[in-house]
């Protein structure tokens, strides 16, 4: 059953949460957003865990080692205790990441997460990620 959370709490939590995204990280804000038992329901390869999540964006930060990530949409569910973010990021690719690169180009990536958060912490994730600009660099 999911934490009582006001859509406020829940709409912060979920903008914090994006904004680790930008670099530098901050891998100990990182760890204490996470529940130990979280859940990454869209792994893409990786575990499914909070580990298995932090690797990816690590991959991610090291490949675009300026990115900058925003939120562009919230959608708020107080009831299920679950947030819609819909983000854009901007970062140049530096390194190869998904086998392109590195390009050079400023890169944009676009998704949509939903997270469940409980106790102010994030539980799940699925997520769904854009990375057609990065995959059509000629590199």
């Amino acid at each position: 059953m999911p934490s009582v959370a006001n859509r406020s709490d829940l709409a912060d939590v979920a903008t914090e949460w994006i904004s680790l995204w930008c670099v530098p990280v901050d891998w100990s804000r990182f760890d204490a957003m996470h529940a130990e038992s979280f859940e990454d329901r869209s792994p893409a390869g990786r575990l499914g865990t909070k580990a298995g999540f932090a690797e990816g964006l690590a991959a991610l930060v090291r490949a675009f080692p300026d990115l900058q990530t925003q939120v562009t949409d919230l959608v708020v569910d107080e009831a299920a205790s679950k947030v819609a973010v819909r983000w854009a990021a901007e970062g140049t690719n530096r390194e190869p990441f998904l086998s392109v690169g590195p390009t050079g180009r400023l890169t944009t990536v676009t998704g949509i997460e939903i997270i469940e958060i409980h106790h102010g912490k994030v539980l799940r994730r699925w997520g769904e990620w854009d990375i057609s600009d990065h995959l059509e660099s000629d590199g």
